[in-house]
Order: structure tokens, then sequence, then C-alpha cells
């Protein structure tokens, strides 16, 4: 049983092939896109802004893993359009499918490789990336703006909805609370009025010079506020003025004051509770945004695959093709793609496609070319 699991000779050959310009694409494709994406920008910032020469080199060296996943995918395409082309082109493939294998059977290599690849794609995207842009980007704004500001510092406000049926029995969203504070230290709030409209026969209004959440007990800790209970007409049922005062209320203004992470400083996990504080917020255009954005983090390790099958499929027909050849297909194709994810993704966020569409959609076309290609080799 286990024999039908191991790699045959063929399958390690191939992927012998494979492999070196795998590597080569690794190496150029991550050049290009240092060079193009970040350094010019650098030297730009240098010489006009006076970022200091060190700090370049920091956010240049963290930089470096966004732009070794972006060289993941193509890199793929460039390795197996030029392995499968040099075994055409040298009368291999010819031979093994004189032998009785198939055209099928011969790009298994390609796929199993462009899977195993799409693991470490969607790992490196996942963990190492984020780490590294949100460090990148925090080294660049401190050395910039001579401080390390990474909170929101005035005019802090966090709606909160409910849905409600209404007498004809339609839901709609009401606003059940309002969190506003004036200026934001880091640590404390300061000048909040809190309109709490969550009880159903009881409203408070909640004024305070401070507030700072409390990490042990959950809670906020109000110093020095006013609190005014409100009945269903809008008599005043009390009002209570307090020193100090602990109140059951959500975290999420806080986290909406921290510095919000761009969609590519942030793991899955962290896009998810971001993504949770947009809905709470009912921030619906924000929340499709990173909608659309998580799903595509997911999405791209696939590119892999995508262009791992197509690269196959092209490489096994029957041409001679040298490495200008297969490196000029190459910019073709991921042309190609990227500027269709793009579109997508763009039709995502304004809501024309539904963002699970919007992220996989030119991976299942991808992959319907592929297999269209991979029939006409066959035939």
């Amino acid at each position: 049983m286990l024999n039908r699991f191991q790699l045959s000779v063929m399958d390690r050959y191939i992927m012998a092939e494979i492999l070196p310009p795998f590597l080569f694409g690794m190496g150029m494709f991550s050049s290009l896109g240092i060079a193009v994406g970040i350094l010019f920008d650098l030297i730009r910032k240098i010489t006009e802004l006076g970022l200091p020469v060190e700090v370049a080199l920091q956010v240049a060296l963290l930089s470096v893993p966004q732009f070794i996943l972006y060289a993941f995918p193509m890199s793929m395409l460039l390795a197996t359009l030029m392995a499968y082309g040099q075994l055409s082109g040298n009368s291999e493939l010819i031979a093994m499918r004189s032998v009785g294998v198939s055209v099928y059977r011969l790009v298994i290599p390609a796929i199993i490789l462009s899977l195993i690849i799409s693991g470490i794609t969607f790992i490196f995207n996942d963990y190492i990336v984020p780490t590294a842009n949100y460090q990148a980007a925090i080294s660049l704004e401190t050395a910039l703006e001579g401080e390390q500001r990474t909170f929101q510092q005035n005019n802090i406000m966090y709606p909160e909805y409910t849905s409600i049926t209404d007498e004809n029995g339609n839901r709609r969203k009401v606003l059940s609370r309002l969190f506003y504070a004036e200026t934001f230290d880091g640590k404390n709030m300061k000048n909040l009025t809190v309109l709490d409209r969550s009880q159903n026969q009881l409203e408070q209004i909640i004024t305070a010079q401070s507030a700072s959440w409390n990490i042990r007990e959950n809670k906020w800790d109000f110093f020095n506020g006013i609190m005014y209970l409100l009945g269903n007409d809008g008599s005043f049922r009390n009002v209570m003025r307090f020193d100090h005062q602990k109140l059951q209320l959500p975290k999420a203004p806080l986290d909406l004051a921290n510095r919000v992470r761009d969609n590519t400083e942030m793991s899955i996990a962290q896009s998810k509770q971001q993504l949770e504080l947009y809905r709470l917020a009912n921030d619906e255009k924000a929340a499709r945004k990173l909608e659309v954005r998580i799903q595509q983090k997911i999405a791209l390790p696939f590119a892999c695959l995508v262009f791992g099958l197509v690269g196959a499929a092209l490489g096994t027909r029957p041409q001679n093709a040298n490495r200008a050849t297969s490196f000029g297909i190459s910019v073709l194709i991921i042309f190609s793609y990227y500027t269709l994810y793009t579109i997508t993704g763009q039709m995502g966020v304004s809501g024309t496609l539904p963002p699970l569409v919007a992220a996989w959609i030119t991976n299942v076309l991808g992959l319907g070319i592929g297999g269209f290609l991979l029939t006409r080799s066959a035939s």
C-alpha cells in the first residue's frame, strides 16, 4: 500500500528539473520586486525627508518577505514552463509518452510540487509577512514622525447597533450604544460621553473626565463623572455623580483607538477580529473591504497551483522554447493574472461581486484554462 504513494523515478526526475528554475525565479522576481517596490521609495525618503540610512536598511530587510511571497507563484510558473519546455525540446517527453505515459501523468509531479509550494506560501503569508510588514511600518512611522504613535489621538467614536423588528415585521438596525472620547493618550481616554440605549425601558447617559480599561476585571474604570438615567418618556429618573465607577462596556472603542493595521500587516485571525469590530460599528464599507482581503489571503497561495498547472500544460506542448521565450510567456501570464485579480478584488470591495467570488474567480478561471490547455496537449 505504501508503494502506491511513493514517488517514482520519473516523478523525482521531473521535480529535479523544476527546482533549479524555481530557485532562479525566486531570486530574480524577489530582487526585481524589492528594487522596484521599495528601494526607490526609500531612497526618495532618505534624500527628501531625511530618513536615516540605518532605518531605511531595516525597513528594506523587513519588506523582503512581502516580495518573496509574490515571487512564489511567479517562480512556479516560470519553473514548470522552463522545465517541461526543456524536456519537450530534448524529446524526453516524447520518449516517455512512447512507452505509454500520458500527459496527465507527466504533470502530476508539477501539481504535487505546486501544492507543497502553496502550503509554504500560505504559512509565509499568514505568519511571517504580516509581522514583518507591521514592524517595517512602525519603524518608518517612528523615524519620520519623531515618536512612535500607534493609536488614534483625537475623536474616538464607536457606535454599536442592534437589530429590531418594527410593527410591520421588517428587520432594521438601530443605535444601541454610542461611545465618544475627545482624546486618547495611549492609556487613558479623556472627556467621554456614553449614550447607552441597550436597555428596553431605560436609557443612560454617562459623562466622565477620563476612563481606562481594567484588564484584570475586563471592565472600564470611569473617573469624575455623572450618570443620568432616563425613562421611556425622556424624563430623568436619577442623576448620580461619581469619583470612580466600573462599567461593563465593550472593549471595542479601545481596540479601534489603537493603530488599525493595514490588511498586509494582519494575519487571518487578526483580520477576522478587526472585521468583527467593523461589523459591530456597522461600518459596512470597511467590513466588506476587509472580508475581500481575508478571502484573497486564502486564495493567493493557490495561485502557485494555478501557475504550476498552466506552466506544465504549456510546457508539454510539442514545441521548442528557450529561456527567453519562457520568460516572455511567464510575464504575459503573470500580468494577465494579477490584472484580473486586482479588478475582481475591487469589484468585491465595491459590492459588485460577493467577497468569496471576487477573491477566487481568478483562480477558478486559471485552473479552467490550465485544464483546457492540458487537454489540448494530450490530444
